[in-house]
């Protein structure tokens, strides 16, 4: 019985695991554009979906945490500033990480949580085109790691705002052989962004979402993960976004892609 390869989640922060709220400093984006939540909000979901990939090899092979494994821990490619480390550095103790261990715990995972994390420059801050060069060069940093790809695969989940899908898709045309797909989560500052089609570069996905129940969806379609987890996704949305009003946008957002899981089960 052997779960290798593992898959290794890649994330982005801003807009992706929570949201920038579209702050801006003059002209410059502070992280990111989203408006639809607040500037801090985690996204509903978005820590089970990550986690969930990160134990689908375990799963498919039927082992639990009681075998003594633990699933790799999230790494995180950041646009954020090195030289600005000391305030927006993110250490084990942030609400991020917490929320991420937590996650891990409640299925009986003590060592899964928040990973390596590499962070961008000053240089990409003010010069916003070099943000997608600076996550890629940092992902090859991360899989010297593992250069064979015998032990690690990987999934990367990005945004639409800061040239996430750049890095991305030269993951994908670069290291097909270990890069299993691309997520990038749909973000806007205007209500109600179209979402694009998926497509493929080097047979691998690249798939556009608006909520992490509408990426569980496509990664079970693609199976990566089971019906089970994606289900498990469904209802830590669903549970993050009690206490907001049912007239939402984002619960709206979230109905239709809780239809299209249920549609799956149905059609089994």
């Amino acid at each position: 019985m052997s779960v290798l390869p593992f898959t290794q989640v890649i994330s982005d922060v801003d807009d992706t695991l929570k949201s920038s709220g579209g702050v801006k400093i003059g002209e410059i984006a502070l992280g990111g554009i989203d408006t639809q939540y607040e500037r801090g909000e985690f996204y509903p979901g978005v820590f089970q979906f990550m986690f969930e990939l990160s134990i689908s090899s375990f799963e498919s092979e039927g082992i639990s945490p009681e075998d003594g494994l633990a699933p790799p821990k999230v790494a995180v490619l950041t646009a954020r500033a090195e030289e600005f480390k000391l305030a927006l550095e993110l250490k084990e103790d942030s609400k991020l990480a917490k929320a991420f261990r937590k996650t891990g715990q409640d299925y009986g995972v003590e060592q899964w949580g928040l990973g390596p994390v590499l962070y961008g420059s000053v240089a990409e801050w003010i010069i916003q085109d070099r943000k997608g060069l600076r996550k890629f060069s940092n992902f090859e940093r991360l899989i010297n790691q593992d250069p064979t790809g015998e032990i690690m695969e990987y999934v990367y989940v990005g945004d639409t705002g800061e040239l996430d899908q750049e890095a991305g898709e030269t993951m994908l045309r670069e290291y097909p052989e270990v890069v299993k797909a691309v997520f990038l989560h749909v973000v806007s500052e205007m209500p109600r962004p179209s979402i694009p089609e998926s497509k493929l570069i080097n047979g691998r996905p690249v798939v556009f979402f608006r909520t992490y129940v509408g990426a569980a969806v496509i990664a079970c379609k693609l199976g990566l993960i089971s019906e089970s987890a994606m289900m498990r996704i469904v209802a830590a949305a669903q549970q993050a976004l009690e206490s907001v009003s049912r007239t939402s946008d984002k619960w709206q957002d979230l109905y239709k892609d809780v239809s299209d899981a249920y549609q799956i089960l149905e059609s089994d």
